[in-house]
């Protein structure tokens, strides 16, 4: 199933780019389930990231590994894929694409993901969605002008 949603943020490409760190992730995570941030190694090409998810009952491990990365004038992406994921899902790839809109910029997230069956995956739509709908307010907010963090190089 592929999912994309843009956002439109008031900072600069490069800011933006160097903005996409450990503490991003952890403000981009939702409420429930919880997430633990074990490892993040970066978004170059082969870095990778370990996250604990925990639904209250039960614990589960996300792994990815950075499978691509490329920087252009326009445009910087990274691709993400996870190498062990939660039981409920079968694949996932997460292209991070930041894109150079003249002093704003673009964040496009384009998730491609499969549960066991299509039916799961199907189920699986609206939850997904929500997930991703949920980080544009964080997008906006983290990446805003009123915000004063210089983000590293």
């Amino acid at each position: 199933m592929k999912i994309s949603i843009s956002t439109l943020v008031d900072r600069d490409f490069i800011s933006v780019k160097n903005g996409f760190n450990a503490q991003l992730l952890k403000s981009l995570s939702p409420p429930f389930p919880k997430v633990t941030i074990k490892i993040f190694g970066g978004i170059s090409t082969s870095d990778k990231v370990s996250m604990e998810l925990d639904f209250l009952f039960f614990k589960q491990t996300w792994d990815g590994i950075i499978t691509d990365h490329l920087q252009t004038d326009e445009e910087f992406y990274f691709i993400d894929k996870g190498t062990r994921l939660p039981f409920f899902l079968k694949e996932w790839q997460h292209k991070h694409r930041i894109i150079n809109k003249g002093g704003k910029t673009l964040i496009v997230d384009e998730i491609n993901y499969k549960s066991m069956n299509k039916l799961m995956t199907a189920l699986l739509y609206p939850v997904m969605i929500g997930q991703f709908l949920y980080r544009k307010p964080i997008y906006k907010r983290y990446f805003s002008l009123k915000n004063k963090v210089v983000y590293p190089k």
